[in-house]
């Protein structure tokens, strides 16, 4: 596993707080990586994080994705404290609910503007802040965080599936740009995750029926996602930029 090796590495995770950030965040010190754990508005998770991250030093960082300003900043605070970026990745978002026929239009543009504004502009202020980076320091990796949604819809979160399209989309563009600049961007999607934001619903009863879609018969681990995103992070996987790595246990296979 010496791919897996990150000893020295500077890495951004965002939604770092919780869930699959957190696990990604914990994968990455495991293995030798100084990490930036990014939240939003809970502080007090962040510094959970942050107190079960082996190795170090790491800082904690504060931002609102949708905020081009406050990325910018970010960006700028990590690598003047850590000195370098060698790994961002995107994995902050908001799934927010808004099925056509029950939400009224000014509700309609509000899920549409902050979801996008969060999932797609945030993710892409930040690569262009970390790449700009990246290209003076020669070379970075990029990694994000997409979505099952992206392909296979999701019928009453539309803007949720459609950011996530749109990720995938920029993710591999600025594969393509940035391939020559030793900069390599890939891309993780998972399914259901079990993290505490999707408790409520596999605890109640969709439960059963959202981990029969898989024929494991269980939805991912949060870990699971972060190996995936560490594979794509890692020195071996530079040929495989702009590659999207579904990890939804074949419940949902595309070709």
């Amino acid at each position: 596993m010496e791919n897996m090796d990150f000893t020295g590495k500077v890495v951004l995770v965002t939604g770092a707080s919780r869930g699959i950030g957190r696990a990604i965040a914990r994968q990455f010190a495991a293995h030798g990586a100084r990490v930036a754990v990014h939240y939003n508005n809970n502080l007090e998770a962040a510094r959970e994080t942050m107190a079960s991250l082996p190795g170090g030093p790491h800082m904690i960082v504060q931002a609102d994705n949708g905020d081009a300003k406050a990325v910018e900043e970010m960006l700028s605070a990590v690598t003047i404290e850590m000195g370098a970026l060698d790994i961002v990745v995107n994995n902050a978002g908001i799934y927010e609910e808004h099925p056509l026929a029950a939400v009224a239009y000014d509700e309609w543009q509000d899920s549409w503007q902050q979801t996008l504004a969060t999932n797609l502009i945030g993710p892409a202020n930040i690569s262009y802040c970390a790449a700009r980076y990246m290209i003076a320091q020669g070379g970075g990796r990029i990694v994000n965080v997409s979505s099952r949604g992206a392909f296979r819809g999701e019928p009453t979160a539309p803007a949720y599936g459609a950011s996530k399209a749109g990720l995938n989309a920029m993710s591999q563009s600025l594969a393509k740009y940035l391939a020559p600049f030793n900069i390599f961007v890939g891309v993780v999607a998972p399914g259901f995750v079990e993290t505490d934001m999707a408790e409520s619903i596999l605890s109640g009863p969709e439960g059963d029926a959202i981990r029969s879609q898989s024929p494991l018969g269980r939805v991912a681990t949060p870990e699971e996602v972060a190996y995936a995103v560490l594979f794509l992070a890692s020195p071996g996987a530079a040929f495989m930029t702009g590659a999207i790595i579904d990890v939804n246990g074949a419940s949902y296979l595309r070709s």
